[in-house]
């Protein structure tokens, strides 16, 4: 297993503050070596971020978070004391926010093949195990080329090909009759009120919103608004 991931850091930050007799180490392990009955009682979180993750925190010995809790006040579980050590862990994933710790049992999270584990050892030996399972996009990893990237690189293929772009400043409807009575100085209604933005169209195909202004005494629009392509659609 790499141990120059993510996950290494996540578990060297979370052994470094467990409120535990040390100095405590991570090292990497497999998950069958992780006692069922263990994990069956862990302490998981989830972290919601530019890389989300799953954690779970298993300690053979629950004695010291038990005595760091206090019996004085039912509002501070054990799980709670872990929320330093879990806040350091996922400090190296970048922004985001920690969910609240519970116990529960995170047996399919330790078994599954996108988790990492590792095992927690201090002075006298192994005192518990950490998993952690991202979700998502890597930190630091280089972001993938989407769809609409490798579309926009393909659209510079004809950025020197010729459209016809109209300014329309309004409609209406009217019968061979009407058009054909029409004589200078006659006045066509159009369905737009006076203000309202023109629309810009290219090739026939609604793409912005604009406004009708006057450049060195020469009509001109001045675009308001750029269409998504469903908007555009006539």
């Amino acid at each position: 297993m790499n141990t120059i991931t993510a996950e290494f850091d996540a578990a060297a930050a979370l052994a470094a503050r467990l409120p535990l007799p040390g100095p405590l180490t991570a090292q990497t392990c497999i998950a069958s070596e992780v006692p069922s009955a263990s994990a069956s009682t862990a302490v998981v979180v989830s972290f919601v971020g530019a890389s989300s993750a799953d954690l779970a925190v298993v300690l053979i010995d629950t004695q010291p978070l038990a005595a760091a809790a206090g019996a004085s006040s039912p509002l501070v579980s054990p799980a709670d004391v872990l929320v330093p050590a879990l806040e350091a862990a996922t400090s190296s994933l970048g922004d985001g926010v920690l969910g609240t710790p519970s116990v529960q049992d995170a047996l399919p999270l330790f078994r599954d093949a996108e988790t990492s584990v590792f095992r927690l050892a201090g002075p006298s030996g192994t005192v518990g195990w950490f998993a952690v399972r991202l979700r998502g996009a890597r930190p630091g990893a280089a972001p993938r080329r989407s769809a609409a990237s490798a579309g926009a690189a393909n659209l510079g293929r004809i950025s020197n090909v010729e459209m016809a772009m109209t300014v329309e400043i309004g409609r209406t409807r009217m019968s061979v009759r009407d058009v054909l009575d029409l004589e200078p100085g006659a006045v066509i209604e159009l369905d737009r009120s006076a203000g309202a933005p023109a629309d810009v169209l290219l090739n026939g195909r609604l793409v912005a919103h604009g406004e009708v202004v006057v450049v060195d005494q020469d009509y001109a629009v001045r675009i308001t608004q750029i269409l998504d392509v469903t908007d555009g659609a006539l």
